[in-house]
């Protein structure tokens, strides 16, 4: 048997492109393993209804996919043109005016929608508009006034974004609006909550508070875009404090600039492992895609790196939410991956540098299992777990041996779907002290029945003994999928 399974997830964005079921259906059916719902856009309604019909496409496909639910967080924004637009050139005067009237731009000033940022910026600040393509120098900050002289030019319309360069903004990680789109999150039942623009560990303490003052469980996502955010101290902590991080790459480059941004990306790929902190990988990835049939050799490369370097999770933005191919864009990251995977050169766990001793009998089981995996003729590693953690931990150690997590819970099925190669099963049974027995043939017809395995095939179980008591994962036992035992 050789049946190939894709190890790096895919998370893909609803949108206007991708929202009908129909489409929803045949993106999960191309490989989707995560949904994101965009909280920048849409009422709370159309936000339980795409939920909804992810919920109802994945049962049709016969798969499990995960919900994100990303969070809009501090946009800072300029206001709107009278005439809609105004053209900026090299050496102009322009002002940005805290005190004019969100509707009243002209040629030479327009109004804010962060009033704050006039006392954040200071002459010699350079603000950076419409994800960088506008640039602007800060002459001098008078009253509400904040007086720039334009850098680069250009086109520059309404409700436009403004970044400080190098990082800077006072700007809170969670806005009122984010606040009550948590509490929309929570009752949604999502998966995960992204949160945008964090500074520190302390933003996601907050916003983990939040969630679980609603009941929920849902895991955080920490979307590193500011400059802060990649100094060391800050990124330890946000990886301490999160479940996932996603390397929000739009964001981020305009604050640290393009050129930072790969080694960054990097960096945070080296060092989440460490923190048991899976990665997504976003922005721009499938870019010429939103027009295209098929992407760039420079995109697939970009996909392709970002596998090797050990990504958990790629993610399409507007390629899946507005683009016009958003199905081809899917499969176009699906080949990638699975062609990069089936290379062979993915680095050893030594250079992926999981945290070494173990911290738990569970993180040791999860490295023990994925050793013998590679020692030996491994067909699969079937994990029963209750959290997903065991699972987790394995997923830090790259191997090619497909990791089943065997949960009877809902919870756990959608958390899974954002570790790389890990596999959500449902196993409906709770089995009790002395039905260890029982469990080992479950888990073999289940991997004849859906030809996982062959009879000849080894698998590794890994479980917590007694079964059916809470507790982590404490052992792990080589099975022959044919032996009636």
């Amino acid at each position: 048997m050789n049946k190939r399974i894709r190890r790096t997830k895919i998370v893909a964005t609803l949108g206007p492109a991708s929202e009908s079921p129909e489409i929803l259906d045949k993106l999960i059916a191309a490989g989707v393993n995560v949904v994101r719902l965009n909280f920048s856009h849409g009422t709370p309604g159309d936000h339980r209804m795409r939920a909804e019909n992810v919920r109802a496409a994945a049962k049709k496909n016969g798969v499990i996919v995960g919900i994100l639910a990303d969070m809009q967080g501090p946009k800072i924004r300029i206001g709107k043109f009278k005439t809609g637009k105004t053209m900026l050139t090299p050496g102009q005067k322009f002002i940005i005016d805290g005190a004019l009237g969100l509707d009243d731009g002209d040629d030479e000033r327009v109004g804010l929608t962060y009033k704050e940022l006039i006392g954040d910026v200071e002459p010699g600040a350079r603000l950076l508009l419409n994800d960088g393509l506008i640039v602007m120098d800060v002459d001098a900050v008078k009253g509400k006034e904040i007086q720039c002289t334009v850098v680069i030019g250009g086109t520059l319309s309404n409700n436009k974004g403004i970044n400080r360069a190098g990082g800077g903004l006072s700007a809170a990680a969670l806005t009122e609006k984010d606040k009550e789109d948590i509490k929309t999150a929570c009752a949604i039942g999502v998966d995960y909550i992204a949160i945008s623009f964090p500074r520190n560990g302390a933003d996601m303490d907050y916003a983990r508070s939040l969630v679980e003052a609603e009941g929920s469980r849902a895991g955080l996502v920490a979307k590193v875009e500011r400059a802060e955010a990649v100094q060391d101290d800050n990124l330890i902590s946000i990886m301490e404090a999160s479940d996932v991080v996603m390397v929000a790459r739009g964001d981020l480059g305009v604050e640290i600039g393009d050129a930072a941004v790969p080694p960054v990306q990097k960096k945070m790929l080296r060092m989440a492992p460490k923190y048991n902190c899976p990665v997504i990988v976003a922005t721009q990835m499938m870019e010429s895609m939103c027009d295209n049939p098929i992407p760039t050799r420079a995109e697939v490369n970009d996909v392709a790196n970002a596998v090797l370097d050990g990504a958990d999770a790629v993610m399409l933005s507007g390629e899946s939410a507005a683009g016009k191919y958003p199905i081809e864009a899917v499969l176009a990251m699906h080949r990638t991956c699975l062609e990069t995977e089936k290379q062979n050169v993915l680095p050893s766990s030594q250079t992926r540098d999981p945290r070494f001793p173990p911290n738990s009998i569970d993180e040791c089981i999860a490295r023990q299992a994925m050793e013998t995996a590679r020692m030996m003729d491994i067909r699969a590693i079937m994990a029963f777990t209750d959290s997903g953690n065991t699972t987790l931990f394995m997923s830090r150690h790259l191997g090619s041996v497909p990791i089943y997590a065997l949960t009877p819970h809902e919870r756990t099925l959608g958390r899974v779907t954002m570790f790389r190669n890990v596999i959500p099963l449902i196993m409906p049974i709770n089995y009790g002290p002395q039905d260890a027995p029982q469990a080992t043939l479950d888990v073999k017809k289940m991997l004849l029945d859906n030809d996982l395995a062959d009879e000849d095939d080894l698998i590794i179980m890994t479980f917590g003994t007694p079964m059916g008591e809470s507790g982590g994962t404490n052992a792990l036992k080589i099975i022959k999928v044919g032996d009636d035992r």
